[in-house]
């Protein structure tokens, strides 16, 4: 068991659970803290909140009427599943793959053990400029956000070279 995680992306499982552990450790603490609807402003631009999220990112589907809290934990765990078979086979030098499939992989799961117990997201981040503010979010939708810039960043600027250099041989 050991020489597949260590020979595999599982190897990065690690980043999955820190990213996880972190999520729902501040999610309880604002729990602890806050009501819904009460702001701790922290400096200029940024607040402390606790919003609750029935749909998707950036609200998606919050006024569905409640099919779509089993729908996103159906998609949530089906996705996990996927993310740890990608990381069983991917190959260890692909380091920043294997780090940002395991930060998707640990939001992906700290949002779904929200619709779990809660049946909807604990969002807390609140960045704002006047009165515009940005969605709430947590940080398994911080965790999410980096893995997919990460996959973006590999895809337009190594993927190519990796592809390169496996070929070359084959000439």
């Amino acid at each position: 068991m050991i020489a597949i995680v260590k020979n595999t992306g599982l190897k990065w499982l690690w980043i999955a659970v820190l990213a996880l552990v972190l999520d729902q450790v501040t999610k309880l603490w604002i729990l602890a803290i806050l009501k819904e609807g009460d702001i701790i402003p922290v400096f200029q631009g940024f607040n402390i909140v606790l919003r609750y999220n029935p749909g998707a990112a950036f609200s998606f589907l919050a006024d569905a009427g409640g099919w779509q809290r089993w729908f996103f934990t159906i998609i949530a765990a089906g996705v996990s599943v996927v993310l740890v078979g990608i990381l069983y086979r991917l190959p260890l030098t692909e380091r920043i793959n294997g780090i940002a499939y395991s930060l998707v992989l640990g939001g992906a799961i700290g949002n779904l053990i929200d619709r779990l117990l809660y049946g909807k997201v604990v969002d807390f981040i609140d960045w704002y400029y006047g009165s515009y503010h940005w969605p709430a979010f947590n940080i398994a939708d911080s965790a999410i956000c980096i893995g997919v810039v990460l996959l973006i960043i590999d895809m337009l600027f190594y993927a190519k070279k990796r592809e390169l250099a496996g070929n070359v041989g084959d000439h």
